[in-house]
């Protein structure tokens, strides 16, 4: 089984408007995806929803001292608001549970074997 990321990007002024009732609604389509990858054979190794990227510091490293700024590097009109780290058979199958991910932007990325004695990347 591979491992893939499922990093999840929208605009943040959902915040701003979003009800309790909303909020909870969203939550039950995030319960309905975990339940679809299990009933393809996948599954989901962990995963969070992430504070505003306004809470963000971005520590860069270049010559001398890594440098701590406040907020995201980069501006961008969405955001990273959460993730998951699904193990499924492949790159297919990986696309096939992006499709139903309640998010409106999803980058599948595959997850990097670092142990020892693994392969370099391609």
């Amino acid at each position: 089984m591979a491992q893939y990321m499922f990093l999840l990007f929208d605009t943040e002024d959902w915040y701003d408007q979003v009800t309790a009732e909303e909020f909870q609604s969203q939550m039950k389509l995030h319960t309905a995806f975990a339940a679809a990858v299990e009933a393809a054979g996948a599954s989901i190794l962990g995963g969070e929803a992430l504070e505003r990227s306004s809470t963000a510091s971005t520590v860069r490293q270049g010559n001398g001292e890594p440098l701590v700024t406040d907020g995201p590097f980069i501006e961008t009109k969405e955001a990273l608001g959460g993730f998951y780290v699904i193990e499924c058979k492949d790159l297919d199958q990986a696309l096939a549970l992006a499709k139903v991910c309640p998010s409106p932007n999803i980058e599948v990325r595959p997850v990097m074997d670092t142990r020892s004695g693994a392969e370099p990347p391609a």
